[in-house]
């Protein structure tokens, strides 16, 4: 049985500020958790969160990292950086990096493989646009996706990553994609891990991240392919990103 990750992603949001109020807020309504629960947080506040969840049961990551172990790279920041502030987990190829930083697929796939070899947990994101949903091209485009970050790893090595759905096209748009639209998505996925190592396939966990709320997550993590949430806007609130994690 897998367990369930609920992963937040803060995106660029927060001040030292606020997000004391939100770690408090998420730690006092934590308490024995089931599932998995961790936030992906603007790398300028690792230290904080380091210093405020250091034994909560609470994990935090990155929202991106460089393929490059270190060197004349300014701006980037390396795994090893990450692991100065006990990262576990660090999110690759979110639409938005793709979208607004031409992340190619062979890049996500080279960060992957960094942050698999250095010991943290990829949480590598795929998904379809609106046009291609529109065009029947769901399947061609993840599957594509999921090749090249198939073909950068070992199938020992896979149970070692997450994946994340995103359906771009239902991130922000008004437009939702159903349960059991998110199922057949993560069904494919699951299939395609398969044809890596059919075992391992079995461990690796898919989030669903397409603005799961409060409102649709008991339905949405029913589906007996998905493994959890990674979340946007909902995870900026304690009260709505501790309700997912009770569904989850």
């Amino acid at each position: 049985m897998r367990r369930k990750l609920v992963c937040g992603n803060w995106k660029m949001n927060g001040s030292l500020v606020s997000n004391a109020v939100l770690l408090a807020g998420i730690k006092a309504g934590l308490s024995q958790s089931s599932c998995d629960v961790a936030v992906c947080v603007p790398a300028v506040y690792l230290a904080q969160c380091q210093s405020a969840l250091t034994g909560s049961g609470l994990s935090w990551g990155a929202q991106d990292v460089s393929a490059h172990a270190s060197g004349a790279y300014t701006g980037e920041i390396s795994v090893s950086m990450l692991q100065d502030f006990s990262c576990e987990y660090v999110i690759l190829g979110h639409s938005e990096r793709r979208a607004y930083h031409g992340e190619s697929d062979a890049l996500v796939a080279l960060k992957m493989q960094r942050v698999i070899q250095s010991g943290l947990t990829p949480v590598v994101c795929v998904g379809e646009s609106l046009a291609e949903r529109e065009s029947g091209q769901t399947e061609a485009v993840v599957s594509a996706q999921m090749d090249v970050l198939l073909a950068a790893i070992d199938a020992a090595d896979l149970a070692k990553m997450v994946i994340a759905y995103e359906p771009v096209w239902a991130i922000g748009t008004g437009k939702t994609a159903t349960p059991e639209m998110a199922q057949d998505v993560h069904a494919i996925l699951r299939a395609k891990l398969g044809q890596k190592n059919g075992e391992l396939a079995q461990a690796v966990r898919i989030l669903y991240g397409g603005s799961m709320k409060p409102d649709n997550a008991r339905e949405l993590l029913a589906m007996p392919d998905i493994d959890g949430g990674l979340i946007g806007g909902a995870a900026l609130n304690s009260a709505d990103f501790l309700a997912i994690v009770h569904f989850a």
